[in-house]
């Protein structure tokens, strides 16, 4: 798979707070370990655009065990060709960020598949939920412009709960999952609002409290035995979308 590295510069204000920091001490929105992937195979003509942050790019594990890429392989697996994802994501952004890295990158193609994952970032760093409510409608919007208006191949992944993880449990896990679950509550209503899919992963990520490999070696996000069990979930309906 070739890897092209969207560098984007983001202008920060001085009060926001940092996003979170994995416990091993990296900086969570370091540029160098995110990018922009595509593939320029000719021959696999459906493509899949992946728009999120760390869990779409997949901090802390293998590039082969982010959950975009191990679900084209499962397609690839039924007989479904399709190009490797392109993703924009990186550690860190939150909705606004990802708006901005988007306009960057001067998306022009429909893509045959879009799946949408944010808003971390926004209930981490204390930004007003109104906010993730108009960034994450916006965002949600663009993504059926880039299936070509077909809503039917938009999905949406809801947000995993870090609160139960080794990082999360020193910061308020109770807290966490409050506000994790009014995140997803309402990423959910805008999604049905738009009759998109929504794959509800968050109970999977709270498995990780009594799964230990459930977690990546940060101690904060999820290893790839956690991204292949979301994938086992999304497959089903995903591969539906591909009639033969």
């Amino acid at each position: 798979m070739k890897i092209i590295y969207l560098f984007v510069s983001l202008v920060f204000l001085s009060c926001m707070e940092d996003p979170l920091e994995p416990v091993n001490s990296q900086e969570f929105d370091e540029m160098e370990d995110q990018d922009t992937t595509k593939n320029d195979n000719p021959l696999e003509d459906l493509t899949y655009l992946a728009l999120g942050d760390s869990y779409t790019i997949g901090e802390s594990v293998e590039e082969s065990k982010r959950w975009p890429v191990q679900l084209v392989e499962d397609l690839r697996s039924a007989g479904v060709e399709i190009s490797d994802p392109q993703i924009i994501a990186r550690t860190g952004w939150t909705t606004n960020e990802l708006i901005g890295a988007i306009d960057a990158s001067n998306i022009q193609q429909p893509y045959d598949l879009v799946s949408l994952l944010i808003g971390v970032n926004n209930q981490y760093r204390g930004y007003p939920i109104s906010q993730q409510e108009e960034e994450f409608e916006k965002l949600l919007k663009m993504a059926i412009e880039y299936a070509g208006g077909d809503k039917n191949r938009v999905f949406v992944v809801s947000i995993p709960d870090y609160g139960v993880t080794p990082f999360g449990q020193s910061r308020g896990p109770e807290k966490i999952a409050k506000e994790i679950d009014a995140y997803n509550a309402l990423n959910k209503s805008i999604a049905d609002t738009y009759e998109v899919r929504y794959f509800d992963i968050t109970p999977i990520s709270r498995e990780a409290i009594n799964k230990p490999e459930y977690v990546a070696n940060d101690g904060l996000h999820p290893s790839a035995e956690m991204y292949d069990a979301w994938v086992g979930l999304m497959y089903p309906k995903v591969r539906e979308m591909f009639p033969e």
